[in-house]
């Protein structure tokens, strides 16, 4: 990624790197064909150190964090943002200090702590952010999330990096952006990096057009907001508890909406209706194993395509941003057979009786 440090806040010598970005983009035409857009590409974050988008912020936040002499980071997360906080704090030799709540999921805890990150379970999420700026003010920590509401995104330093998501899928898509780019959005860090990216390219002359953004979000302040025409994003309120943890929040940011409306985009609310479903089928379509978050894109375009609003031949990237091991306790209800064999007779009997089982090793 620091191959395009010349865009970034950060010098290449002050880097904090763990060998982050270029991650594929996947041509993924079966599950594309059956959602009606068979020009479909997935951009695979998971394939970062801490298998997140993240880490694209982190490398710089920490960079920037370090180069100002900060001896603690900290930020407050439900999972991927603290966890590739405390990957590249420990890096680069820092402290760090994750404030988190209630039904995070426990493989991205257990992350965090193994990178040596000190945790911090708060009942009330807003605690999260009181304890953040008390810290900022006391003890000069770099906070690397919101601290204060409304919210206004992450630390803005760190939002650079997502543009190397941009730079890199026009890359790999030969010198072309696609028509439509879509993410799973709570504050719009990475859709506004992601963006701008693109706005940079534009201004260049690197590329003739701008893509549509979208963003797939839980609880619908963005797509209420373009709806209404209003500057302002309500707080929402939680109808359900959705299965997408790391995207959950009720109320999202105004970059993210400057975003969609700058690029003519569409924000799509989805819940958790076909969520594990979609994410078994990119894994069994394609290979790609992404976090539950990570499939509400497909979930929305689908949407989208239904409407009549992407044509069946757009072009169209969808960003996974995380690795599927992420919340493999929200996403594994209970456990697959666990028979166990023993003999391959054995194996082939149970496979004659499960006719559907041995059709698909045929076909």
């Amino acid at each position: 990624m620091w191959r395009y440090a010349h865009a970034l806040p950060c010098s290449l010598e002050n880097a904090v790197s763990l060998g982050e970005g270029q991650t594929p983009l996947i041509g993924a035409a079966r599950i594309g064909l059956a959602l009606g857009v068979p020009n479909l590409f997935i951009k695979d974050e998971g394939r970062n150190p801490t298998w997140s988008h993240k880490d694209r912020f982190s490398t710089v936040a920490v960079s920037v964090a370090r180069a100002q002499g900060a001896k603690v980071v900290a930020t407050a997360s439900s999972g991927n943002a603290g966890a590739s906080l405390a990957a590249y704090a420990a890096r680069a030799g820092l402290q760090c200090v994750v404030t988190t709540f209630g039904g995070s999921a426990n493989a991205m805890l257990a992350q965090i702590r193994k990178y040596g990150a000190t945790v911090l379970p708060l009942a009330d999420k807003m605690d999260r952010w009181t304890l953040l700026a008390e810290a900022a003010t006391r003890y000069g920590w770099f906070i690397a999330s919101p601290y204060h509401a409304p919210v206004v995104g992450s630390h803005a330093l760190g939002i650079e990096g997502y543009k190397t998501i941009a730079y890199e899928i026009v890359e790999q898509s030969g010198g072309i952006a696609p028509d439509w780019c879509v993410l799973p959005v709570c504050y719009g860090d990475a859709l506004f990096g992601v963006w701008t990216g693109f706005q940079e390219l534009f201004a260049q002359g690197a590329i003739s057009r701008l893509p549509r953004m979208v963003a797939a979000e839980v609880h619908g302040s963005l797509a209420q907001a373009l709806a209404t025409g209003s500057d302002r994003l309500e707080e929402r309120s939680l109808a359900f508890e959705s299965l997408a943890v790391s995207i959950g929040a009720p109320r999202s940011t105004y970059q993210a909406l400057k975003a969609l409306r700058e690029s003519s985009g569409h924000a799509v609310p989805v819940n958790n209706d076909g969520l594990v479903d979609m994410q078994e089928r990119l894994a069994r379509d394609e290979g790609i194993f992404a976090e539950l978050a990570s499939v509400t894109p497909l979930l929305a375009m689908e949407r989208l395509r239904e409407g009549g609003v992407i044509a069946p031949d757009d072009h169209v990237v969808a960003v996974t941003t995380a690795s599927g091991l992420k919340d493999l306790d929200r996403s594994v209800g209970q456990p697959g057979d666990d028979t166990i064999f023993r003999s391959t007779d054995d194996a082939w009997d149970w496979l004659g009786r499960n006719a559907a089982a041995l059709m698909a090793l045929q076909r």
